[in-house]
């Protein structure tokens, strides 16, 4: 194998794959990236049996060939060269980077001991807007599981909906819950309820893009194939695979209160900013504050033994009776920063009951909190 290539080139999809390929010894290949230099086309792939990713590669290649190199070493070499770069394999298991005068030598290993890239088999297929499935995995990422022994809470569920041509995504981890939903545009033959897990979600979002399209413009599309045990995602190019968390995921739809009779609406930002200066004195873990709702009044207000206590006052559209309650601040700080309209919505009905959030004037995104004993 002999090639060469650019160093912003190889440095951009270097980066790419850093959280990909594993830090930990344990499979020593798992350290290690797969590039395939061909003359119709180059890329390289990572994975960490979980995930993998694979991406083209733009390079002169002059002999063809493949090889397994340590992902984080040639990231460091390649940061610090000052020019474009040469590979070429010499000896089979050893890579010479030539830059300039700068020579490296560095150790690989073998094509055949990489993992394959998994099959996907009769994989249903969807198309979405890569800026709609950015604004989806956003709003409602913050609400998964990180490290819940109910390992299904510990991911996203994309639930598609046939009928409806809808895609609905859930996060959730019993104590709070955020749940979009979207119309698309494809075909599908039947409802399926996929749970991707947290750090592959957080993966993908470094491959979507983020500035908005322009008016009457067509954005990016999401190419995504639904298979039995993996999910594969396509966009300019860029192939992201995950493996599928198994098991049953929580019926969402039971937890929503709808029938919550008290309203409260107040202003997004402000409610936001004074959770976050009252949530200053309460206990670091739990960010408790106490709700003391009346007429058109919230009084929001958080005190801890060893420190001391805080109060703010803060007008609301509410015309119901008085009533208290306790939140994690953080829960809601987390939600009114998922939200982008200027006033919020809470649905309350009684001091333990859960609490429906919405945006005013947008029933596609709802989120729910479970109040705390205070």
């Amino acid at each position: 194998m002999k090639l060469r290539v650019t160093k912003d080139e190889m440095q951009d999809k270097l980066s790419n794959i850093q959280n990909i390929a594993e830090k930990r010894n344990t499979m020593p290949i798992l350290s290690h990236f797969l590039l395939n230099a061909g003359k119709e086309d180059s890329n390289i792939t990572a994975t960490d049996i979980e995930t993998a990713l694979k991406e083209p590669l733009s390079a002169t290649v002059e002999q063809e060939g493949a090889i397994c190199i340590p992902a984080r070493k040639l990231f460091e070499i390649v940061k610090e060269m000052e020019g474009d770069l040469s590979f070429e394999i010499v000896d089979e298991q050893w890579l010479r980077v030539t830059s300039g005068k700068s020579t490296f030598k560095i150790a690989c290993l073998s094509m055949n001991d990489f993992p394959t890239w998994p099959v996907l088999g009769d994989a249903e297929e969807i198309t979405i807007d890569a800026q709609i499935l950015l604004e989806m995995i956003e709003k409602t990422l913050y609400s998964a599981g990180e490290t819940d022994t109910r390992y299904t809470l510990n991911g996203l569920l994309f639930h598609t909906k046939p009928q409806e041509k809808e895609l609905i995504i859930v996060g959730t981890d019993g104590h709070r819950l955020a749940l979009l939903k979207k119309k698309i545009d494809s075909e599908m033959k039947e409802e399926k309820k996929i749970i991707i897990p947290r750090k592959a979600v957080s993966e993908l979002r470094r491959f979507l893009p983020t500035t908005k399209k322009q008016e009457g413009a067509d954005g990016e599309k999401v190419q995504i194939l639904l298979g039995e045990k993996h999910m594969l995602f396509i966009i300019k190019g860029v192939q992201f695979l995950t493996r599928l968390i198994e098991g049953t995921y929580p019926s969402y739809e039971n937890v929503i209160p709808y029938d919550n009779k008290k309203q409260m609406i107040i202003e997004r930002d402000k409610f936001s900013k004074v959770l976050r200066r009252i949530s200053v004195m309460s206990r670091e873990r739990a960010s408790a504050v106490k709700f003391d709702l009346e007429q058109d009044k919230l009084v929001v207000s958080s005190s801890n033994p060893d420190i001391g206590e805080a109060k703010e006052e803060i007008s609301v559209d509410y015309k119901e009776e008085k009533l208290s309650l306790g939140f994690n601040a953080r829960y809601i700080i987390d939600v009114m920063g998922a939200m982008v309209s200027d006033k919020v919505i809470l649905k309350l009905q009684d001091p333990l009951s859960p609490v429906l959030l919405k945006e005013e004037g947008n029933e596609d995104y709802k989120c729910v909190i479970m109040p705390m004993r205070i």
